[in-house]
């Protein structure tokens, strides 16, 4: 079973690691209504996997095959190299396209108002070592896949963000100890 899957990854790269990437990013913001204790909103989760498909998926796939290009192999400079041009050019296209993408998507007046609110605080949490791992110990046929695993956990912060949260690991945390989280008090606290 293992080893038809990844022959089915080699052959059809694109297609797998878009469609995983999309079904992760759609199972987090699931997982993050279920442990919120809301009923399941399948419009919310049904938007997230949209954006994820249409844009986070294919832009992931392109933007790592295009660093690996461009900075091929495993040595520290070129993984160094990677992981800066991730953070500094590919973490904020993705931070900014899915606040905006989801403010499209709910039809709100202003699509960029939670990219005001919110961004910057996103960002600076988006600054973890999953990109270091995966340009030293993941094949480049695995490499937007692995995003997407890593992503799962990402999808449920950034999802709850984006419905109730101000874009902070406090808001996180307060809501994970079963604290009611008011993101507006949160923003102007800051």
């Amino acid at each position: 079973m293992a080893a038809a899957l990844l022959r089915g990854v080699r052959r059809f790269p694109w297609l797998c690691n878009v469609l995983l990437y999309g079904g992760l990013f759609a199972a987090g913001d699931a997982a993050q209504q279920l442990l919120r204790g809301q009923p399941p909103d399948w419009a919310q989760t049904r938007r997230v996997a949209l954006v994820a498909l249409a844009f986070h998926g294919n832009f992931s796939y392109v933007w790592l095959r295009a660093l690996e290009r461009a900075l091929p192999g495993r040595r520290p400079p070129a993984v160094l190299g990677k992981v800066l041009c991730d953070q500094l050019l590919g973490a904020p296209v993705a931070v900014l396209a899915f606040y905006t993408g989801m403010s499209i998507l709910q039809r709100k007046e202003d699509i960029f108002s939670d990219c005001k609110k919110k961004f910057w605080n996103t960002y600076k949490l988006s600054l973890l070592p999953t990109q270091l791992s995966n340009f030293i110990l993941i094949p480049v046929h695995l490499r937007t896949a692995y995003t997407g695993l890593c992503g799962f956990v990402w999808a449920a912060f950034i999802c709850f963000s984006q419905q109730s949260g101000d874009g902070t690991a406090k808001s996180a945390f307060v809501w994970l100890q079963g604290e009611k989280v008011n993101a507006d008090e949160e923003s102007s606290d800051k």
